[in-house]
């Protein structure tokens, strides 16, 4: 098994081999603590992606190992229940505006900053929003542009509409509501980056996102490695039992340890 530490040093110092965009300006360039996700080693990608009724069996492991950071598709609910996703953290953190809306919609008074995430976005990059409740945090055009940046998707704690659009360009999302109430004159954008806390799960730029209609996993990055040795071999372990139920073997002579 690769030393995790190692990992996360790989991942902080490997190049990207590309030039940072132009900043759209939507918030303070001082707010955003990463100009890019840290990038995890390809086959750690891959590896979990190789695993089928992935959320389940990593849960599993992380039980075991100890870690937290599952969330059931009951709070978070996805758009495209056929939908499994495995990558990288891109965070974001809003809160409400103080203004109230009767004050800044008038105005068009816009906090509003994931579209600063989307433009910083990598192929395979996942955004992660602590959002705010009952108010939309992502609509049908935001989604649209992280599915042109290459996103595989999002994990939203709070709100979002426009889910038709979404599911039409392929966009998987998974979120804790759907409201029609718009964000754009309620929501402000503090921090892109940063560590978020999703459905009382703390998250890290990074930390391995992996989603599918059953739930989604929080992986620490450190622990990344060690989480997907063991899944893997449990999730060997699982087909060969299948295959021995297909096969006709009794119950009783099942397998039963992974």
């Amino acid at each position: 098994m690769r030393d995790p530490e190692r990992i996360f040093v790989e991942m902080m110092d490997a190049p990207v081999g590309d030039v940072l965009p132009k900043l759209t300006g939507k918030i303070s360039p001082e707010r955003i603590r990463l100009m890019r996700t840290p990038r995890p080693p390809e086959d750690l990608i891959e590896g979990f992606k190789r695993i089928t009724d992935a959320t389940s069996v990593v849960s599993d492991i992380m039980d075991e190992l100890g870690i937290t950071g599952v969330i059931g598709a009951s709070v978070l609910e996805p758009t495209l229940p056929s939908a499994n996703i495995v990558g990288p953290a891109l965070t974001v953190r809003n809160i409400m505006q103080r203004e109230a809306v009767h004050e800044t919609a008038p105005e068009h008074v816009n906090r509003m900053a994931e579209f600063e995430a989307h433009n910083l976005a990598l192929p395979g990059d996942i955004l992660v929003i602590e959002g705010v409740a009952g108010i939309s945090n992502m609509g049908g055009i935001s989604a649209q542009t992280g599915k042109r940046q290459g996103e595989a998707g999002a994990v939203i704690s709070g709100g979002i509409r426009d889910v038709g659009h979404s599911r039409r360009v392929g966009y998987p999302v998974w979120a804790t509501e759907v409201t029609p109430v718009t964000g754009k004159w309620r929501i402000e954008t503090v921090e892109i980056n940063g560590d978020v806390q999703i459905a009382g799960v703390r998250v890290s730029p990074g930390d391995i996102v992996v989603a599918d209609e059953t739930g989604v996993c929080f992986i620490p990055v450190t622990r990344a490695a060690e989480v997907l040795e063991r899944a893997l071999a449990k999730a060997a372990f699982e087909e060969r039992k299948c295959e021995a139920i297909d096969a006709g073997t009794s119950v009783a002579d099942l397998p039963t340890n992974a």
